[in-house]
C-alpha cells in the first residue's frame, strides 16, 4: 500500500511539557486510522500537528512525499471535521460547504456543480438554503463533512466528530461517515476516545498513552491479541494472572499463580505458552461454576448485566472480575470456581507486562 501520511519521530512539547515523544505512523493511501486513547494521551495534539496548528520540537511529517513540517495550516489542503462542527452561522449550507471552494478559486458553475453533488451525497439537497442554526445535530455534522470532502483533500482529518450526538445519532453517523470515506477513497485519521466508534470505523486503531503509540492493529487483532498489559487492559481485559509453568504434558501445560492456584490449559487453545506468563482474561473469560476446576473463589458484589450476572471475586490469586450465567445467581459470600474460557482470554509473555 503507497503511504500517503508518513509522521517521522514527532517529538511535541506543551510550554516544558513533553506530549508526544518520537511518535511514527505511517497511513496508507484510502485508508482510515484512528487514534484512540484517553485524555492527555496525544492524540489531539497529534492531529493539530499534521494540520499545522501546531510546529514539532522535532521530527517530521509528510504528505503525498511532500514535506509539511514547518508549512502554514492553510497550505496544507487538508479537510477537518470538528466536534462543533465550526460552521458559519450566518451563511447557509450552500455557502458553508461552498466556503472552502471559493477559497482555492473555484467559482460559478464549477462551484454550484460540486456543491450541489456533495450535498446530495450526504443527504442535505432540500436544506441548501438553510442557516445552521435551524438544523439538527446530525445535519449540523452531514454539513461538516461535506464542506470537509468537497474540497477533495489528499488527507481528511476528524477530531472527535461525534460527540456532541446522541447514542443512536452517533451509531448512525459513523456508518454515514466510513460509508463516504470509502466511496470517496480519502485517506484519513479519525480522533476519539471511544473505543466501540475508533474499531467499528478504521481500517487500523492506533491506541495512544502518554504520548506513545502502545499499538496499531487492525481492530480484530487489538481485541483478540492485545500486545501488551497496557492494551489488553484497554481493550477490556480487566483480569490479569501471572503465572509459571510447572508442569508440561504434550499440550498441556500446568501452571501455578500466587497463592498456590494451578491451573491445566491447552497450547491448541491458547496458543503458545512461555515458561512465565500473564494470562490475561475479560470478564467473560473467566465463568463462574460450581464444579471442581478453577480457580477457587468466593463470591462478593453481584452485578446483572442484562446478558450475565457479574460478580467481584476474592481469590488466592487476587482480586478477579467474573461473569456466570442469567440461569442460576449465587449469592454473596457463594464458594465457587472461576474457569477460563479460552475466546476470551490471552496470553502475555513477561515482556509485555513490564
Amino acid at each position: 500500500m503507497t503511504q500517503a501520511l508518513s509522521i517521522q519521530n514527532i517529538t511535541a512539547h506543551y510550554g516544558t511539557t513533553k506530549v508526544l515523544e518520537n511518535l511514527s505512523l505511517e497511513v496508507g493511501e484510502g485508508e482510515l486510522v484512528s487514534l484512540l486513547g484517553a485524555s492527555g494521551c496525544g492524540k489531539t495534539t497529534t492531529l493539530r500537528l499534521v494540520a499545522g496548528f501546531l510546529e514539532p520540537t522535532s521530527g517530521k511529517i509528510e504528505l503525498g512525499g511532500k514535506d509539511l513540517t514547518r508549512l502554514p495550516a492553510h497550505q496544507r489542503n487538508i479537510g477537518l471535521v470538528f466536534q462543533n462542527y465550526a460552521l458559519f452561522p450566518h451563511l447557509s449550507v450552500t455557502d458553508n460547504v461552498g466556503f472552502g471552494l471559493k477559497q482555492r478559486g473555484v467559482t460559478g458553475p464549477a462551484k454550484t456543480k460540486r456543491v450541489n453533488a456533495m450535498l446530495e451525497r450526504v443527504g442535505l439537497a432540500p436544506f441548501g438554503d438553510r442557516l445552521p442554526g435551524a438544523l439538527s445535530g446530525g445535519q449540523k455534522q452531514r454539513v461538516a463533512l461535506a464542506r470537509a470532502l468537497v474540497i477533495e483533500p489528499p488527507l481528511l482529518m476528524f477530531d472527535e466528530p461525534l460527540s456532541n450526538l446522541d447514542a443512536k445519532l452517533r451509531v448512525d453517523m459513523r456508518v454515514e461517515i466510513r460509508q463516504l470515506q470509502r466511496a470517496n477513497g480519502t485517506t484519513s485519521v479519525y480522533v476519539t476516545h471511544d473505543q466501540e466508534e475508533a474499531f467499528s470505523i478504521s481500517d487500523r486503531v492506533a491506541i495512544m498513552h502518554a504520548g506513545r503509540i502502545m499499538q496499531l492493529d487492525m481492530p480484530e487483532t487489538l481485541y483478540q491479541r492485545p500486545a501488551n498489559a497496557f492494551v489488553a487492559r484497554f481493550v477490556g481485559f480487566e483480569n490479569l494472572i501471572p503465572m509459571m509453568v510447572v508442569a508440561r504434558d504434550g499440550d498441556g501445560v500446568t501452571a501455578e499463580a500466587a497463592g498456590g492456584v494451578r491451573l491445566t490449559l491447552s497450547q491448541d487453545q491458547f496458543g503458545a505458552i512461555p515458561d512465565a506468563f500473564t494470562l490475561a482474561c475479560r470478564a467473560d473469560g473467566l465463568a463462574v461454576t460450581t464444579g471442581a476446576d478453577g480457580i477457587p473463589a468466593t463470591l462478593g458484589l453481584r452485578t446483572y448485566l442484562g446478558r450475565a450476572y457479574q460478580y467481584q471475586c476474592d481469590t488466592p490469586a487476587g482480586h478477579l472480575t467474573a461473569n456466570g450465567p442469567l440461569t442460576r445467581p449465587l449469592e454473596i459470600g457463594a464458594a465457587a470456581r472461576l474457569v477460563p474460557v479460552p475466546e476470551q482470554c490471552t496470553i502475555l509473555a513477561p515482556e509485555a507486562v513490564a
